[in-house]
């Protein structure tokens, strides 16, 4: 049986668009929601006058929040407990640094200033809270649409530089570089990728000194960061489809799956490395199994696929917790194969028994360890509910190992414009 389990909503007030838990050891039940919205000004209260009686032209007002939420036990009803709220410019991505960085783990984000912006994690009388670090504004009247961190793999080389990417609404590439030692961010590099919007950039992890990225002019692009400006290779594609390509032969790709949904965000499973779970707009979440696709060049399976009425899901990530449900209601699932109406997501609740944590050495930087061989790239191009009665279950951050998480269970997190909301949902598989 498979299917998602609907565990809280929460109302995030402005439209949400990016959710990220975090990967770090000892903070893994930590959870932070973006949030963009476009204020007109005739949606403000009257404005100033000039002497002929005529009112002031004002500009569009992009405002945004940031949210920072503890995925807490001791609250059996709201698992999900806000600890911070930020206000700020709009946000469109954020990312968690993978590795700490001056002993603190650290949040990029990439605002509609056309800033990144630098949060550092600290220890509060309760929780935890995000302070500034560090902003370097990319390039004047743009917006900071995208950032990646240079870590997202197990490890590095100790004399490896700590890098993030950046893309904005004029089609620019930005190569940052951060100090570890004063974390601050310094720009490295700029150009010209794409005609339109870089709604997109990303390292490969592998070979940090390869990135891609993809715009709003339907292509794929890989670059050199040794040398800017020159791309490697170009894809024209912008059909709904997610891509998974072999890095090492970027002709054609290994396999293309139709998703019926702009696919605004791509996440792969930390601990099972076949899943991926896409942020499809109008066409709510899926998960898909990419394992088929990986070793015999076959359409990756769509295990789940969950639409909610009258929003765009653009938001979704899976938590690094390792997630142990111990009983179940069936009564109240929903097929994975179905959408749900929100009348479908009301229901009683015998609650979770959410995050049981314990700091148990690993490798020492909180990292799932990556499956050998093919290292993949996935390419996706964009175009009220309370609770379900769900489960009893328990939560640990403890052990970075697939084998130590239960293979049926996962949690995960979206979120999505329009009804303003953030979900904490679970995930039954095989």
């Amino acid at each position: 049986m498979m299917g998602c389990f609907a565990l809280q909503t929460v109302d995030t007030e402005l439209t949400a668009d990016s959710v990220e838990w975090c990967p770090l050891q000892g903070c893994r039940h930590l959870l932070a929601c973006g949030t963009y919205q476009l204020r007109r000004p005739e949606d403000r209260p009257a404005g100033p006058q000039n002497k002929g009686g005529m009112e002031v032209k004002e500009p569009q007002v992009r405002l945004g929040r940031l949210f920072l939420y503890s995925f807490n036990d001791n609250n059996s009803i709201h698992p999900l407990v806000e600890v911070q709220r930020k206000d700020t410019s709009a946000i469109l991505d954020m990312k968690w640094c993978h590795i700490p960085v001056a002993g603190h783990a650290l949040l990029g984000l990439a605002d509609a200033s056309g800033s990144i912006q630098l949060l550092r994690l600290v220890e509060s009388e309760k929780s935890h809270v995000l302070e500034p670090l560090s902003s370097l504004a990319l390039e004047e009247q743009c917006l900071a649409l995208s950032l990646d961190w240079s870590t997202g793999k197990t490890g590095r080389a100790g004399d490896q530089p700590l890098k993030i990417i950046s893309s904005d609404s004029t089609g620019q590439l930005h190569l940052l570089m951060v100090n570890e030692t004063r974390p601050r961010l310094q720009k490295v590099a700029s150009w010209q990728a794409h005609q339109f919007e870089a709604w997109i950039a990303a390292f490969n992890y592998w070979h940090p000194e390869i990135v891609y990225s993809g715009g709003d002019d339907g292509l794929l692009r890989g670059w050199d960061t040794r040398v800017p400006g020159k791309f490697l290779f170009t894809s024209k594609s912008y059909d709904e489809h997610i891509l998974l390509w072999d890095t090492r032969n970027m002709k054609q790709p290994l396999a293309d799956t139709p998703v019926q949904g702009g696919v605004w965000r791509i996440k792969w499973h930390p601990f099972h490395h076949h899943l991926l779970l896409a942020a499809c707009m109008h066409s709510g979440f899926k998960i898909l199994n990419c394992q088929k696709a990986m070793e015999e060049r076959q359409e990756a399976t769509v295990l789940t696929s969950h639409t909610l009425p009258d929003s765009l899901v653009y938001g979704a990530d899976w938590s690094w917790l390792l997630f142990r449900s111990l009983q179940r209601a069936p009564s109240w699932s929903f097929p994975s194969n179905l959408g749900t109406k929100t009348a479908d997501l009301k229901g009683a609740s015998e609650l979770p028994t959410p995050c049981h944590e314990c700091r148990e050495d690993n490798d020492g930087e909180g990292h799932a360890r990556p499956q050998s061989g093919m290292k993949p790239l996935t390419e996706g191009m964009r175009k009220n509910g309370t609770w379900l009665q769900a489960t009893a279950a328990t939560t640990r951050d403890c052990g970075v190992n697939p084998e130590e998480a239960d293979s049926a269970f996962s949690l995960l997190a979206t979120c999505s414009f329009y009804d303003h909301a953030l979900h904490l949902w679970e995930w039954e598989g095989n």
